[in-house]
């Protein structure tokens, strides 16, 4: 996932940008936010720059008893890319087959400011 960051400050400064994910509709119970990726970025006074943040099919497996194995099952998750868990900019739900995600590639641009 990629977002667009840009310092509309009038310092320069940096951004801590994280990846959060949402499971909708998990057959199990799941955490409302999981926080997946995040990198600091350092931004000059009204520089704009693209983060790209990944999230591989693993990092969307929970562990399932009966099969003593991770699984990850079809269902649909909400990417959340923002400054903190409270603080979201940028969101972009997607489907996931049984394996991954089905459109590894997902762009949303957003500038946070």
């Amino acid at each position: 996932m990629s977002v667009d960051v840009e310092n509309a400050g009038r310092r320069d400064g940096e951004e801590v940008v994280q990846l959060y994910v949402r499971h909708i509709g998990s057959k199990v119970a799941r955490p409302q936010k999981e926080l997946r990726g995040f990198t600091r970025v350092a931004l000059a006074r009204g520089e704009k720059k693209t983060v790209v943040l990944s999230l591989k099919p693993e990092e969307l497996a929970y562990w399932d008893e009966a099969k003593a194995s991770f699984v990850i099952e079809e269902d649909r998750v909400e990417l959340l890319v923002g400054a903190s868990s409270a603080d979201i900019r940028a969101r972009r739900a997607v489907p996931v087959q049984e394996g991954g995600l089905i459109e590894p590639s997902v762009t949303a641009r957003k500038a946070m400011q």
